[in-house]
């Protein structure tokens, strides 16, 4: 209904404001054109009921149906219209010494996100999709189902092996450890297939992706649609440096920027990264959960499980999206219940053993991902009036994780930032997306070849705090440990 609308009338009537994926923007209705419609947006309106620009509506030449054939001809139309709005892609000299008064050492980036042009000469999201080759935003059911299969048959498998092979006893603790590592690490696999389903990208047919993630998510204590609507505000707002909503830097000058500051200043570089690394990756899930831990500002301290608790001006769930906390809170409280008749019948330590030690690492796979995706020293933050979407999705960083956890994780980390762009192109589409616009927009794609162990160290070590660089449209907030 959404997309079907010709007229200003009709589509105040189909489209409300409130449920906007950008929230509080404003709607332009001359914008959608349905006879050009891209496939990725209306799959992403499914979550965000997002207002988009149609392909048409971007300058130049062509259309959706265009980039059926490829992202190269498109490219080179892209290539020139950057290069007209954005000569040479030269730093502004306010640019130039924000860069330079960063005290910071660089990521592998080598300071590339500080050298992003304003928003005003980005490229809008439309032409960036269109770069996108069209078969890209295809779901296969089949498929879907058969690596939510196969991550969970390996789940399963492993917990099997451990019951049989591995006596419940102390002295096997390094053991049961292993165990804990290597399941957790193979289930973070079914955690990324129910994240997969709440961004649309699993099925068409949404009565089986939503019966797949809410079961998935379900088992890992993880509330799906509560999920599903803040990962899609975090989706709407990344990098934005108050209505973000996960892994919000704090803000020097600031309490909890100055408390960090000087907690990093008495303690140490080394033992601050310890007491980071500890926080973030063991505590960090399930503080995110109960308070919305590390979100921004505007929304406060938030619940997944109780959506009424919400003490800043912009509400999480608002409207019917309270109803479907609700209902995900009865598949967590099933699992709770499962859980507890195990451990009554069968004793607590089989039950923390066989479940809770691989469910501690899920939880620091999924901080650990999160976190590196959009946190370094030369990553910036941005304010509202120099973020825009696709500024913040190309912020967005991929990283080698390498080929055993790109198959058991499914390429989450290494094919982020085009899941960024559209997070609706399936995981097993994403390389080829990926390359498009490693093609098309070189400038701004990011990859940082740091090994993922240094990356976490230094940006566990070393973002402490932001604090703002630079003067009006080249404004931007990065780290700093002074």
């Amino acid at each position: 209904k959404l997309f079907s609308a010709t007229n200003q009338s009709e589509f105040e009537k189909a489209y409300r404001p409130s449920t906007c994926f950008a929230e509080n923007a404003k709607i332009h209705p001359t914008h959608i054109k349905p006879q050009a419609q891209h496939p990725a947006m209306a799959a992403c309106a499914y979550i965000t009921r997002a207002p988009f620009r149609s392909l048409s509506s971007r300058p130049g030449k062509g259309s959706a149906t265009s980039a059926s054939g490829g992202s190269s001809r498109n490219c080179t139309h892209r290539r020139k219209y950057y290069t007209q709005q954005c000569p040479g892609s030269k730093l502004s000299i306010n640019a130039v010494l924000a860069k330079s008064d960063n005290d910071l050492p660089p990521s592998g980036l080598n300071g590339k996100a500080l050298e992003f042009p304003s928003k005003d000469v980005f490229p809008t999201r439309a032409s960036v999709l269109a770069s996108i080759p069209a078969e890209c935003f295809q779901k296969e059911t089949i498929r879907s189902l058969f690596f939510a299969a196969l991550s969970t048959g390996m789940t399963i498998g492993c917990g099997i092996l451990a019951y049989l092979y591995i006596p419940l006893k102390l002295t096997f603790w390094p053991a049961w450890l292993a165990y804990a590592l290597v399941t957790g690490t193979v289930a973070t696999g079914c955690w990324v297939i129910a994240h997969e389903c709440g961004h649309n990208a699993f099925s068409d047919n949404r009565l089986t992706q939503d019966t797949i993630g809410y079961a998935l998510h379900s088992l890992l204590l993880v509330p799906y649609f509560s999920w599903q609507r803040s990962h899609a505000v975090h989706h709407s707002r990344t990098n934005h440096l108050t209505e973000g909503e996960t892994h919000v830097p704090y803000v020097k000058g600031d309490t909890k920027g100055t408390v960090n500051l000087s907690l990093h200043k008495s303690i140490g570089e080394g033992p601050f990264a310890a007491v980071q690394l500890v926080a973030h990756l063991i505590f960090g899930w399930p503080a995110y959960l109960l308070t919305g831990a590390t979100g921004g500002s505007a929304r406060g301290i938030t619940n997944h499980f109780i959506p009424n608790v919400n003490t800043g001006p912009v509400e999480l769930f608002p409207g019917s999206w309270k109803n479907k906390v609700w209902i995900s809170d009865i598949g967590v409280i099933a699992v709770v219940a499962g859980l507890t008749c195990w451990a009554h019948n069968a004793g607590f330590l089989t039950v923390a053993a066989l479940y809770f030690g691989p469910y501690i690492f899920v939880n620091v796979w999924l901080v650990l991902y999160t976190w590196l995706q959009h946190t370094d020293t030369d990553v910036p933050h941005l304010a509202s009036t120099e973020w825009s979407y696709i500024k913040g999705a190309f912020l967005t960083v991929d990283r080698p994780y390498g080929p055993i956890f790109d198959f058991l994780h499914h390429r989450i980390g290494s094919t982020h930032v085009a899941h960024h762009i559209e997070c609706a192109i399936p995981h097993y589409k994403a390389v080829v997306a990926t390359n498009a616009l490693k093609e098309c927009y070189s400038d701004l794609y990011l990859f940082d070849p740091t090994p993922i162990l240094s990356a976490l160290w230094r940006v566990a070590s070393k973002c402490v705090a932001v604090e703002k660089r630079g003067e009006g449209k080249d404004t931007m907030w990065t780290f700093t440990t002074a």
